[in-house]
């Protein structure tokens, strides 16, 4: 990215680095709902998404012309037929043969296609996402580094009868939590505590390999996002995640929305899960791997206690919320520094100076965002959906389009929210599917981490702007299958 590659000396400096960028730089994936609003920091920073949440209005969104395809089973699918189709190389090529790619999710098929255009992957290897990634594997980091999960142990289970004598040697009780090595969105939670309910999830339990059999806390989720360097750990605020709301996710444990706000916890839990994430953060330095990640944390509500949930080795559903904090308009986005990492620029910054600053309170703002989906087991064919933009609801509850665009700030008060469309009308809507996001000034949850009669609202209001046709399974077969993994 620089010939010179002069040494950046403090924030000024990287700020005015990325002004002045003239290597393009893409981010392709489903949509561009990760790093939304990323483009307005990068000079020549592009997205290349497969599904038009704007309808042609960003200016830097680039969505090619659909052609046939397989039926997609992952996100990756979708990168990989985003980077073979025409005209997304036609526009890389007549841009810079040199281009940089980021990722929500690829594979090594996606590497090998990124080389072929003459690019560079700014992330890790998908090889070493992918052993990081599983959940065992981040229980044994967590250990190297010193920061604890949930008491558990790893097993393989082939019966329920493997399941309790596992946990009875653990000492784990009976009341229990199962997570398998991948999945997101509680797709692979589990909560057992009864043949019955082993039963239910057998199949998706035995001959999975090792197991994360855990013992139920009552905990209170949450999520940090940080930034691997070579100079150290930073690492952005805690936010409170939304998880299995049913007017929101039809998933048990499913994540479904995060606020950040300053009092959100304790100063001692905040400082304690900055800590365990710069140490996790160090020890993956270790294991070879660099950039952003995001870390759960589990508190335990009774203790305080606070566990290590799991890794995600990659930008997330919450990075939006990370970057556009007040402290990333004071600084300067926490991806920022991932793509400072990958440019091979030298810089040197005080990262505990940065991280301090950061973590105090008055460079905390207070929003909050709802992932709603489909929650209902039915097939149909929406012929309205609501448009992306600003909303604002009425006194009376009900909500109402007001006006178009794309930044989230442009929210002004907890009367409006920014809506992230997902599905529009023509498309298809199954159990599970990603209708759209809603953004919004203040808290969604209350004290006791219930939802606010404000949320319901919008929820409600939201979903009251879907239309749609009835259709059998039989129908959509040909041309439809429920895909096993999320967008976002």
């Amino acid at each position: 990215m620089s010939s010179k590659r002069k040494k950046l000396k403090n924030m000024s400096e990287i700020r005015r680095f990325f002004h002045r960028n003239e290597t393009p730089i893409y981010f392709v994936s489903a949509t561009n709902f990760n790093l939304l609003g990323l483009d307005e920091w990068v000079r020549n920073f592009k997205y290349i998404n497969y599904i038009d949440c704007f309808d042609g209005r960003h200016p830097n969104v680039f969505v090619p012309s659909n052609q046939p395809h397989e039926e997609f089973q992952s996100i990756e699918d979708i990168n990989n037929y985003l980077l073979q189709h025409k005209e997304v190389m036609d526009r890389i090529r007549a841009r810079d043969s040199e281009a940089k790619f980021v990722f929500l999710m690829f594979d090594e098929e996606t590497e090998k296609l990124v080389e072929e255009i003459g690019g560079e992957v700014w992330f890790p290897k998908a090889q070493l996402r992918n052993r990081v990634d599983n959940k065992i594997e981040t229980v044994r980091i967590g250990n190297k580094a010193g920061v604890p999960s949930v008491p558990n142990t790893l097993a393989v289970i082939n019966s329920y009868e493997d399941l309790a004598a596992a946990a009875s040697e653990a000492g784990l009780g009976k009341d229990l939590v199962l997570q398998s090595a991948f999945g997101d969105s509680g797709h692979t939670t589990f909560f057992i505590k009864s043949r019955k309910d082993f039963e239910r999830h057998q199949h998706e339990i035995i001959g999975q390999g090792e197991i994360k059999v855990m013992k139920r806390i009552n905990c209170r989720g949450a999520a940090i996002e940080a930034c691997a360097t070579k100079h150290g750990t930073i690492v952005g605020p805690m936010m409170t995640e939304l998880v299995g709301f049913p007017e929101l996710t039809p998933y048990r444990g499913g994540w479904c929305g995060n606020e950040i706000f300053a009092g959100a916890f304790s100063r001692k839990v905040r400082d304690k899960a900055r800590d365990y994430t710069a140490k996790f953060g160090k020890q993956l330095v270790k294991e070879g791997y660099r950039g952003y990640f995001e870390l759960d944390f589990l508190i335990d509500q009774k203790t305080k206690d606070i566990y290590l949930g799991e890794l995600n080795p990659r930008i997330t559903g919450a990075s939006s919320m990370t970057n556009h904090a007040a402290f990333a308009h004071a600084d300067a986005p926490l991806f920022l520094f991932h793509l400072l990492e990958f440019s091979g620029v030298p810089f040197a910054l005080d990262i505990d100076e940065l991280n301090e600053r950061w973590s105090d309170p008055q460079n905390i703002d207070s929003w909050s965002q709802l992932v709603i989906k489909h929650t209902e087991d039915s097939l149909d064919i929406l012929t309205a959906a609501p448009e992306s933009g600003i909303w604002k609801m009425a006194e009376d509850g009900t909500v109402s389009f007001n006006r178009f665009d794309y930044h989230r700030r442009a929210v002004e008060s907890e009367s409006e929210a920014f809506f992230l469309r997902i599905l529009k009308p023509g498309d298809y809507r199954y159990e599970g599917a990603d209708l759209g996001i809603l953004v919004t000034r203040g808290r969604l949850m209350d004290d006791k981490f219930k939802l606010t009669e404000q949320a319901k609202k919008w929820i409600h209001g939201i979903r009251a702007h879907y239309a749609s046709v009835p259709l059998t399974s039989a129908e959509a077969k040909p041309v439809i299958s429920e895909p096993g993994f999320k967008l976002l």
